[in-house]
C-alpha cells in the first residue's frame, strides 16, 4: 500500500521501487529471482510492474499473498481515477493540474523515479553482467529495447528471446541454478484451468455479452488486458477502439489519460476512470470496479499458468546459460526505459534533472528509503515551481 501511494513513474520505475523495497530492504528475495520474475512478467501481455507485485505477494504468502498485494497497489490509483472520472461526468473539473504547485510536484516526481530506475540498472548490472559476454548481450539487448520501445511496443518479450538464446551459446560457464522452484508452485492442474478459463473468457464472453451491459465492459477490458505487451501506453489505442466517442468524448478520454499519469500506481488504472465516465449504461461505480476488475483478470490466470511452465523450462539441460543471458537482457530492457521516456524527458525539464540528482545521492549515498525521496522530491519540486524555478 506504501509503494500504492508513492510509486510514481509508470511500469519501469515500478521495478526499481520493488527492487529497493523487496530485495534491497526486506530482502525477500535476491536479484537473480528477481530478474526471473520481470523476465516472466516482462513476456506477458498486461501490466508488466502489477504482475510482478502480484508474483512477489504469491512467492511470499500465496494466491492470497497475490491478491493483498494487487489491492493495495492498485487500489489508490483506481479509486482517484473512478472520482475523477465521476467529476467528468458530471461537468465538473479542477484548475489544479494546471497550477505551477502541481506542474512542479510532478518534475520532482518524475526525478525520483528517474533516480530509482537509475540505481535499479546499476545494482542489477553489477549483479547480472559479471563478464564481458553478459555486458555485451545486455548492451544488444538495450539497442533492441530501444528500438522496440520507439516503434513496435508490443513486442517487448524480443530483447529477453534474444537475451535466452545468446546466452545458450555464450554464456555456458554460467553457475548451475538450483532445479527447486523459484517462482509460486500452483500445480499442473490448476495451470491449465486457468488457461481454459482465460481463453473461453476471451474468446466466448464476447459473443454472449449483452450490448452495453456490465458483462460486456467486463469483456472489453478483459482483451484489453489480454492483447497489450508493454504496459500502460501501449493499451490507450485499444481501450480507445473499445470505447468511442459515443462513449466517452475525446476530450474527456484524454484529460483521463493525462490524469493516469500524474497518480501513482499501475497506469492500467485508466480502466478505472473509463469505466466511471463513459456514457453507456455500464457506468459509475460499478462500471469503474468492473472495467477494473476486467483488465486485470487475465494477468492472475496468465501467472497461474506460467508459473510452473517457467519452472518446468529451467529445470532443462543448459537452462542455466539462457537464464544468466535472459537476466543480462533484463538489464538492458529497464535500462532502455531508463534513457528513453525517462531520460529524454529529463532533458527537457532542468527541475526535473536537479530532482533526479538530488533523490540519487539520497538513495545511493544516503540510503534513504524510497518512500521519502519521492515526498521529498515532490514537495521540493512544488516550493521551486512557485518560487519561478524552471521546470
Amino acid at each position: 500500500m506504501r509503494l500504492g501511494v508513492t510509486a510514481f513513474g509508470g511500469p519501469v520505475a515500478h521495478l526499481g521501487y520493488f527492487r529497493r523495497e523487496f530485495v534491497e530492504r526486506a530482502e525477500w528475495l535476491d536479484d537473480a529471482t528477481f530478474s526471473e520474475i520481470v523476465a516472466v512478467c516482462s513476456a506477458l501481455p498486461g501490466p508488466t510492474s502489477s504482475q510482478v507485485g502480484m508474483s512477489l505477494g504469491a512467492l511470499r504468502a500465496g494466491p492470497l499473498g497475490a491478491l493483498a498485494a494487487w489491492l493495495a497497489f492498485t487500489t489508490p490509483s483506481a479509486v482517484l481515477l473512478g472520482l475523477f472520472g465521476f467529476a467528468l461526468r458530471a461537468g465538473t473539473s479542477s484548475s489544479f493540474a494546471a497550477s505551477p504547485a502541481w506542474q512542479g510536484a510532478e518534475a520532482g516526481l518524475l526525478g525520483a523515479a528517474a533516480a530509482v530506475v537509475a540505481l535499479a540498472v546499476y545494482v542489477l548490472a553489477k549483479s547480472l553482467t559479471r563478464t564481458a559476454p553478459a555486458r555485451i548481450i545486455a548492451l544488444i539487448a538495450l539497442a533492441l529495447a530501444l528500438a522496440v520501445n520507439r516503434f513496435a511496443p508490443q513486442l517487448q518479450w524480443l530483447p529477453l528471446l534474444w537475451g535466452g538464446l545468446a546466452g545458450l551459446f555464450a554464456l555456458r560457464d554460467a553457475p548451475a541454478i538450483s532445479t527447486e522452484s523459484v517462482l509460486p508452485r500452483t500445480g499442473t492442474r490448476p495451470a491449465l484451468v486457468a488457461f481454459a478459463l482465460f481463453l473461453a473468457i476471451a474468446i466466448l464472453l464476447p459473443a454472449i455479452a449483452p450490448k452495453g451491459s456490465y458483462v460486456a465492459l467486463f469483456s472489453q477490458f478483459f482483451r484489453a488486458g489480454s492483447l497489450v505487451f508493454g504496459g500502460g501506453h501501449v493499451v490507450l489505442p485499444l481501450i480507445r477502439a473499445f470505447a468511442g466517442p459515443h462513449v466517452i468524448s475525446n476530450a474527456n478520454f484524454f484529460a483521463g489519460y493525462a490524469a493516469a499519469q500524474t497518480v501513482p500506481g499501475p497506469l492500467f488504472t485508466f480502466a478505472s476512470f473509463v469505466g466511471a465516465a463513459n456514457a453507456s449504461p455500464a457506468s459509475g461505480a460499478l462500471g469503474a470496479l468492473v472495467a477494473t476488475l476486467g483488465i486485470f483478470a487475465p494477468s492472475f490466470l496468465l501467472l497461474t499458468f506460467a508459473f510452473p511452465l517457467w519452472n518446468a523450462l529451467r529445470a532443462l539441460p543448459r537452462a542455466a546459460a539462457a537464464l544468466a543471458g535472459v537476466n543480462a537482457a533484463v538489464v538492458g530492457l529497464l535500462a532502455a526505459v531508463a534513457l528513453d521516456p525517462i531520460g529524454r524527458s529529463l532533458i527537457h525539464s532542468p527541475l526535473s534533472l536537479a530532482a533526479a540528482l538530488a533523490a540519487f545521492g539520497a538513495l545511493f549515498v544516503l540510503e534513504l528509503p524510497s518512500w521519502a525521496v519521492v515526498v521529498a522530491a515532490a514537495v521540493l519540486g512544488a516550493a521551486a515551481a512557485v518560487l519561478g524555478v524552471p521546470r
